[in-house]
This record gives structure tokens, sequence and C-alpha cells, in this order.
């Protein structure tokens, strides 16, 4: 009898040790689920981003629907899988997935209010219960795609050139500009080039076909709206085909000794196998540094007003003699052999030792010091990503923000940097491309391709 009362109080307190453990289970924290994408709205393309925090990461269950009217769609589930990777682990307690949920991976979706439902649970207490929880986001399927049209008329292209269109948008909200290939070249409000308009769709985008760009690259209008669709329209043009300059540059041990040691001294973090070994030193600051300055002065060209800041023809270093010229394919050779082949992006202007350099036209200083093969350097913005680059230069007199007047003096010509003697390095860039300076050194070039059309478009006259 007593062995049986004890059974009994066993159980009894089993029994609430086990209701106390499933009731402390229960208390513990469900899956915290954030639903960062879609904001508001998808269309042809959209992606999901979905982030989850439970402790170490572990799920039993997660499932994603996409619901509209009676139609419900998965777009995930942890028990089936489905297209895409599985969450990928973020920090020590959070998952994150991600998929694309528009009209292409859906084509269920039609027009209209739509909402993302997302379950997440966890186990707990051995596996014995699970919590779970459910976050849901309200969105619109827009499928509707943006518009275009052009406005300017005329529109001729160096290869190796920059050009101009003035275009219109809808709704104004849209992400647009040039397509010329794989690359684009956005598109700035029209107010920001001096037009007057009420029309918040009105656009300037400058673009450019590069020197190793094919006449034939296609080139036309993109848009893309926040629910990702996209649209597409042409515009006449016509490209005139150039020929490039080849020519042979002697790497004397003289000039080694003179530009490797600086480089390197400038930049502590860019690593060489030996120093000393000043041939090979050379090859990389050629080639990998070289690459890496592009993307800089790449970057760089985010930091660009959306307004002209500039008027007229850019004027060339005064009184200086062109050593050499734009889109130069150049062939190294050391004693004898060829170590490497490079394009010269600009053009070589020669004065004398020492003598002012001056700004091309009205700009921003967005860079004024070291930048690696081009020495000291400046670099201005002209507003619309057109900017202005002067390398080698022995002293630079201008700081990063300074606002600087054609004429306005902003260093010294020198030979720093990959320069074998004394002259500035000077070349145009569009969003962080080169593009020959010839065009814009041109009083006519620039009316024909830019004034004339932003006048006919609504800017007051350029006065002359």
């Amino acid at each position: 009898m007593d062995y049986m009362k004890k059974l009994i109080g066993l159980l009894v307190l089993l029994a609430i040790a086990a209701g106390i453990a499933w009731y402390a289970a229960g208390r513990e924290p469900a899956p915290l689920i954030d639903i960062t994408a879609p904001q508001a709205a998808i269309g042809e393309s959209g992606e999901l981003s979905v982030r989850i925090d439970t402790p170490s990461g572990e799920l039993k269950s997660l499932d994603v629907l996409l619901e509209q009217g009676s139609t419900r769609v998965p777009i995930f589930s942890l028990a089936g899988g489905g297209p895409g990777a599985a969450p990928v682990p973020q920090g020590a307690n959070g998952l994150l997935l991600v998929r694309e949920i528009g009209k292409r991976q859906i084509p269920e979706l039609v027009e209209g209010e739509a909402r993302i439902v997302v379950t997440a649970s966890r186990p707990v207490l051995f596996g014995l219960r699970q919590l779970a929880s459910t976050a849901s986001r309200d969105i619109t399927v827009n499928l509707t795609p943006p518009t275009l049209s052009v406005v300017s008329t005329g529109h001729y292209i160096n290869q190796g050139g920059s050009e101009m269109v003035i275009y219109r948008v809808s709704p104004a909200s849209a992400a647009s500009g040039v397509q010329v290939g794989s690359d684009e070249y956005p598109g700035f409000p029209a107010s920001g080039a001096h037009i007057r308009t009420q029309d918040a769709g009105l656009r300037v985008a400058f673009f450019a076909l590069l020197w190793d760009q094919s006449p034939d690259t296609p080139i036309r209008l993109y848009a893309r709206d926040d629910a990702g669709n996209e649209a597409h329209a042409t515009f006449d043009y016509r490209v005139f085909p150039k020929s490039f300059h080849r020519s042979r540059i002697e790497v004397s041990d003289g000039f080694l000794k003179k530009v490797v040691p600086p480089i390197l001294e400038n930049n502590p973090g860019f690593k060489v196998a030996d120093p000393a070994d000043l041939l090979a030193s050379f090859l990389r600051i050629n080639g990998d540094l070289r690459r890496e300055d592009a993307a800089e002065i790449t970057a760089l060209a985010r930091d660009t007003s959306p307004e002209i800041l500039w008027q007229g023809p850019f004027r060339q270093l005064v009184n200086s003699a062109v050593e050499a010229g734009f889109a130069d394919q150049r062939t190294y050779v050391h004693d004898g052999q060829v170590i490497d082949h490079q394009v010269h992006l600009g053009y070589d202007l020669a004065s004398t030792a020492g003598a002012p350099v001056y700004a091309a036209n009205r700009g921003r200083v967005v860079h004024a010091g070291w930048l690696d093969i081009y020495g000291n350097c400046v670099i201005i913005d002209h507003g619309m990503g057109l900017q202005s680059l002067y390398g080698h230069l022995a002293s630079v007199g201008v700081k990063v923000g300074q606002t600087v007047s054609e004429g306005e003096q902003i260093g010294r010509e020198g030979d720093t940097g990959l320069a074998g003697g004394y002259h500035v390095h000077f070349t145009m860039l569009l969003d962080g491309n080169a593009v020959t300076p010839i065009d814009w050194w041109s009083a006519k070039w620039v009316h024909d391709r830019i004034e004339r059309k932003l006048e006919a478009a609504g800017a007051p006259p350029v006065s002359r």
C-alpha cells in the first residue's frame, strides 16, 4: 500500500514537473520574422527578403505564401524546398531567405492587392513542442511598365566620345537613363539643366560610346519602376567610328627607379612581392594598381551634382603641347622585350615644369591628392555624371568640396605618378568612364550636341 502511494506520488510529481516544463517551454520566444522586402510593390520582377531570428538558427518549419484573392501561391517551404537556395545563416541566431517573386516567377499574379504571409516555428522541450509565429505584409502588384518618349533630335556620337539626349519618363519616380551595351548612364531631372518646365518626368542624360565599344553597340533608353517593371525605347542616333593611335613606350631602368618607389611609398596598402624588383613592381602598378585606380574613379563618379555646373566649351591647358592622345594603345618594351600592353585614356599636355594648371570649366572638387598612377591628382565634378581629371601634378592647390571657376588655378604641372616627364594627364569622364576631351574642347561641338537641345527644350540661350 505504501508502495502504491509512493508510486502515485512520484507520478503526480512527474506530471507536475512535466506541466511546469511544458509551460516554461511555451514561455520561450518564438521565431522573430522580419519581411525586409518588398516594401510596397512587385511587378514583372520583385525580390522577397525575409530574416528569421531564432536561438541557434534552429527551425522546425518555415513556410512562405503569396495570397491574392482566392489564389494561394507557395513561395517556399522548409519541408518541401522549392526553387532557389535554402535560408542562409546570418550571425549566430539569424537566417535569411531571398527569393524572386515577380510575374516572371509567378505567372498567376494579376494587378491589384496581394499579401505575403510567412510562418515559422522552432522546436523546444527536446522537440516535443513547437513555438510558431506569423508575419505578413500587404503589397501592390503593378504590372504596368513605365513609358518613355524622346524629346531631343539629332544625336551624333564619336566612338570614344559623348552625347546627350532629352526624354520623358512616366512615372517620374522611375529610374531611367541610357543603355550603351551593358553600360548604363542615368538621367537627371531637366530642371538641373536650367530647362524651364513643370514636367516632372522630363530628363537629361549624358552618355558615351567608349573607345573599345563597337560602333554597332546598341544604344537605347531604359526605365525601371519600384515594382521592377522595365521599359526600353530607341531614339535616332548616328555613330562615327574612329581609329586610335598605337605607340611603343621604352621603359628604361632610370624610369623605373624614378616612378616605382614613390608610388609604393604613397600606397603602403598595395603589396608587391619584392619592392626591390622594380620591373616586376612596375608591371603590378601598370596593371593591378591601374585597375584599382579606375575603380576609385568610378566610385567618385557617384559624387555628382544633379545640376549642370559648367558652361560653354572646356578650356585646354594654356600654351600646352600634346605629347600623347586619347586611347593611345601602348606597347611597353624593356631591354628590347615586350613586357606589357595598356591603353592611355587621356591627353598628355606639356607646358613647363611648375606651370599653373587651371580648371577647364566650373565645377566642384571631388578628389584632391594622391591617386597612384596619376600621382598628385585633381578630379572636378561638373554635374550630371560629367567630370574632368588632372594628373601628374607637382602640387595640388584645392580641397575636396571646393567650388572652382573656369580658369581658376588648381595646382602646378609636375611629373608625379607614372610620368616620365613634366606634363598634365587630362581626361574627361562620364560616370567614371574616360571619354575624349576633343569633343568638350570644341565650342561648335558643345553648341551642336548640348546647348542646341537644351534651348529647344526650354533652357535660356547661352550668352556667347
